[in-house]
């Protein structure tokens, strides 16, 4: 891997992070949030994707040390996320980042309960300028989409039972209805983590391969 660990500060406490950077040393600076798992090899290495392509990433450790290996594990860390010590997490990395970062502006970009943290962070920090929610959920997790300060690009799955059509196509409707920007896109015969390479359950290579090339192009119009 390219990136390294770091600490930065959160609300008078350390947080770690995985920071990749591009070999220039620095570029428009993208905060990445985690699925459920955690802070994994999968979200390590999509860091590490990032830099090649000019962006400076930093994922943010938000169990703190945690990881789950199983669904069951996933599910528990999931649904025990301190919401309060999220918040905070959130803002101390987008603090740090703008620190490492070339542009003015951050991107976000998560992954299930990493897209709905995305969202969140997006309406938390007026730093963050442009959101990527990848099937986005967390019933605990409630963004106000009046506080976006830059466009929604939202990635989902036809098949997916977390996240349904329909719940994608609300979300699109709130983010507008709060006179925000958003587009949406709900990729075809694909289900929940069809981004995750590292699940040969549910990876999808073509619908992968498009939703990383729509996540480039988003960023290098909003960040800069």
């Amino acid at each position: 891997m390219a990136g390294t660990m770091v600490e930065f500060a959160s609300n008078g406490s350390k947080t770690a992070g995985y920071l990749a950077t591009p070999a220039s040393g620095k570029g428009p600076g993208v905060i990445v949030l985690q699925e459920g798992w955690g802070l994994v090899g999968h979200i390590k290495n999509l860091g590490d994707r990032f830099a090649p392509e000019g962006l400076t990433a930093m994922a943010p450790d938000m169990y703190h040390g945690k990881t789950a290996s199983e669904p069951d594990g996933a599910g528990k860390l999931f649904m025990a996320l301190n919401i309060s010590q999220a918040e905070r997490d959130l803002r101390g990395a987008a603090t740090y980042l703008l620190g490492q970062s070339s542009a003015k502006k951050l991107g976000a970009v998560g992954f299930c309960m990493g897209g709905q943290l995305a969202l969140f962070a997006a309406t938390l920090n007026p730093s963050v300028g442009a959101c990527v929610n990848f099937y986005g959920i967390h019933p605990n997790v409630k963004p106000d989409y009046f506080k976006l300060s830059g466009p929604v690009l939202g990635l989902f799955a036809e098949k997916d039972g977390f996240v349904t059509p329909q719940v994608a196509k609300d979300t699109d409707a709130a983010i507008k209805k709060a006179g925000q920007q958003s587009e949406f896109h709900i990729y075809p015969g694909v289900d929940h983590g069809f981004f995750n390479d590292d699940r040969a359950d549910v990876y999808n290579k073509p619908a992968a391969t498009d939703a990383w090339r729509r996540t480039l192009a988003f960023f290098r119009q909003n960040v800069k």
